[in-house]
């Protein structure tokens, strides 16, 4: 088994990858149609929601790196990807190159995250 520090840099490296590269500055622009297709949102909504979004993921990649309430953070982890699949999903499905592509990978990093709060 990996040390615990490389776990959770690897969960963390997704986070800030997903967080500041595809939302903040903006690398994947379907991220934001996605985020379009939730009820009552428009184009500036959508802006701004998803920047917002990156932010928490960033954050979250830093709570992962610190260690700290390993346990909270995959829990926290667990609600955000299963809220933000489930609202792609319903709302933005034809804006996802690959759905299942999707799920399969996020399954595959809330494994490890919890992996990663148990080693701690």
């Amino acid at each position: 088994m990996p040390p615990s520090e490389l776990i959770r840099i690897a969960v963390a490296a997704v986070w800030i990858y997903e967080g500041f590269w595809c939302k903040i500055l903006g690398r994947m622009p379907h991220q934001e149609k996605i985020v379009e297709g939730v009820p009552a949102m428009g184009p500036a909504s959508a802006e701004f929601v998803l920047m917002l979004i990156g932010w928490v993921e960033c954050g979250i990649g830093v709570w992962v790196l610190a260690g700290w309430q390993a346990w909270w953070a995959a829990a926290m982890q667990t609600v955000l990807l299963v809220s933000m699949n489930t609202a792609g999903l319903i709302w933005g499905r034809r804006h996802i190159h690959d759905p299942a592509g999707m799920v399969v990978k996020n399954f595959a990093l809330l494994v490890l995250a919890w992996v990663a709060a148990y080693r701690v």
